[in-house]
């Protein structure tokens, strides 16, 4: 692992806190674990291709991808096989995910990788501090937050990435008709979400509670897992008015 941050130093780096600073309350815990041969290959082969680094600037996405297609912003794809997915049946749209965690970023990096994909690109980089610095308001497309950690402990549940803050920030990004979604296996988590976006006058729920799954999303390995043990899925859509 040492080895592949000392070829590629900004993988170590997730957050802009600086080093002995206080760190806020964040949604995620990093873990350490190993990377297979096949995922430090990625790395090494598709880092400048297809990874943009962050940077306290807003980018220019038409210049970025070589054209003005609608942007979609995935928060935490996790292994990123519905993102791989998604980004090729639906190439309409161009994608940035943003992911922590080191092996499945890697993981993904691989699929585009090979498979060429020019409308994706990944960050490894806390979600905050990119739409923070990065992203321009009313830019976006859509946002899919897909299975966010659900934080069950009630003492751990300031953890949870979907608050009022964050609502906030992603309705900024947003164009008007821009929309956000997002998927839980946690039923109570789930209300959480529908009471969060109300609470955000720019945001419209034309459900009124949960939406209908929409077809072009892919059921994950961890979803299947959820529905083996009869958990709801339960689906939040809302959009900028």
């Amino acid at each position: 692992m040492d080895t592949i941050f000392d070829e590629i130093p900004s993988l170590a780096t997730v957050e802009t806190r600086e080093l002995g600073t206080h760190r806020p309350i964040k949604s995620f815990v990093l873990r350490s674990g190993s990377l297979k041969p096949f995922q430090i290959e990625a790395l090494r082969l598709y880092h400048k291709s297809h990874v943009l680094e962050f940077q306290p600037k807003v980018v220019d996405f038409k210049a970025l991808f070589g054209n003005d297609k609608p942007l979609i912003i995935e928060i935490g794809f996790g292994m990123g096989s519905s993102t791989h997915r998604i980004a090729k049946e639906r190439d309409e749209y161009n994608y940035l995910g943003l992911e922590v965690f080191l092996s499945g970023f890697a993981k993904l990096l691989s699929l585009v990788g090979k498979d060429g994909m020019e409308n994706i690109r990944l960050m490894r980089f806390d979600a905050v501090d990119v739409l923070t610095s990065m992203i321009a308001d009313s830019s976006v497309a859509g946002f899919h937050i897909f299975f966010p950690d659900p934080w069950q402990k009630k003492k751990h549940q300031k953890r949870r990435l979907i608050q009022e803050p964050l609502a906030r920030l992603l309705a900024n990004k947003l164009k008007q008709g821009g929309y956000i979604y997002c998927v839980t296996d946690w039923e109570e988590y789930a209300f959480q979400m529908v009471d969060v976006f109300a609470k955000v006058p720019s945001l419209v729920n034309p459900y009124g509670g949960f939406a209908p799954p929409r077809p072009w999303r892919p059921t994950t390995s961890f979803e299947q897992k959820g529905l083996a043990q009869e958990f709801p899925i339960n689906e939040v859509w809302v959009e900028k008015i």
